[in-house]
C-alpha cells in the first residue's frame, strides 16, 4: 500500500519503520519538517516528505500520527483527499496535560468522532492503545504465543479491515471494536488502554471500561507516574495501568 504518516514522533516514527520494513510504500511527513524525521525511520526505507499536497496524494493510507485536537489544521490539506483512502487516528486526550481542555470531549464527545469533525472525514483509531515503546519493541509474527492486541475501531468495515491488515503488519493481533461511537473503550484511561493484552483478553477489558471511572484514572496520570520508580520501564507503566482498575 501507499500510506503516508503524518507526525515523526515516537509513535508515528515507529509506525512508518515497521510499515515500510513490512514492505509498504510509506512517506513520513512533519510539521516540523522533513529534517524531523529520525535516521532511524528512515533507514526501513520510509522517505522523509514536505507537509504539502504531495505527502497526501494518490495515498491509499493516511495515518495521523499527530496531537489531539490539532486536526483542524489539516482540514484544508484533507480537502481534496479522495474518499476511498483510509484515515487512521492514533491520537489521545490528556486535558491540561497534552492539550488544553476541550469541551465538547469533556462533555462526552468520543476522542476519534471530534477529530473526525475537525479533520471534515471519517476516521479509523488504531494503535492509540498501546505504549509506544510496546509497538516498537513487542511486536512478533502471527500465530506466535502471547501476541498482544490493538483495538481497531471505525464506521467504515471495509475501512477498519484495511487497517487490521496494517496493525498485523506491525507485529500485534488487530481486534475490531466496532463503530466510531464505541472507541471510548479504547480510550485514556480504559482497562484496555495501554495494559498489553492478548486477543483472548481483551474483549472483556473492553466490555469492563467506564467513562466516568476511565476519566478519573486518566487525569490522575501525573500523580500516579510521580509514584513510580525513576526511570520507569514499560512493565512499569503497564503494571500501573492495570493496577488502577483492580
Amino acid at each position: 500500500m501507499k500510506i503516508t504518516v503524518i507526525g515523526a514522533g515516537a509513535i508515528g516514527g515507529n509506525l512508518a519503520a515497521k510499515l515500510s520494513t513490512a514492505g509498504h510504500d510509506v512517506q513520513v511527513a512533519d510539521a516540523r519538517g522533513p529534517e524531523a524525521v529520525r535516521a532511524e525511520v528512515l533507514e526501513s526505507g520510509a522517505r522523509a516528505a514536505d507537509l504539502s499536497d504531495a505527502a497526501v496524494q494518490g495515498r491509499d493510507v493516511i495515518v495521523l500520527s499527530i496531537p489531539f485536537g490539532v486536526a483542524g489544521k489539516l482540514a484544508d490539506l484533507f480537502a481534496s483527499v479522495p474518499d476511498e483512502t483510509v484515515v487512521i487516528d492514533t491520537s489521545n486526550y490528556y486535558p491540561g496535560m497534552l492539550s488544553e481542555p476541550i469541551e465538547a470531549v469533556d462533555n462526552g464527545q468520543v476522542e476519534s468522532v471530534y477529530t473526525a469533525e475537525l479533520l471534515g472525514r471519517p476516521v479509523v483509531k488504531a494503535w492509540n492503545a498501546a505504549l509506544a515503546e510496546t509497538q516498537r519493541a513487542k511486536g512478533v509474527p502471527a500465530g506466535t504465543p502471547g501476541r498482544l492486541a490493538i483495538p481497531v475501531a471505525g464506521d467504515s468495515e471495509e475501512a477498519r479491515k484495511v487497517a487490521m491488515s496494517l496493525v498485523d503488519d506491525t507485529g500485534f493481533d488487530p481486534y475490531d471494536t466496532g463503530t466510531l461511537a464505541d472507541s471510548w473503550r479504547q480510550q485514556p484511561n480504559s482497562p484496555a488502554y495501554c495494559t498489553e493484552l492478548t486477543l483472548d483478553e481483551l474483549p472483556a477489558a473492553l466490555a469492563a471500561a467506564d467513562r466516568v471511572k476511565d476519566a478519573r484514572i486518566r487525569d490522575s496520570l501525573p500523580e500516579r507516574f510521580a509514584a513510580l520508580p525513576a526511570n520507569p520501564t514499560v512493565d512499569d507503566v503497564v503494571e500501573m495501568n492495570r493496577a488502577a482498575h483492580r
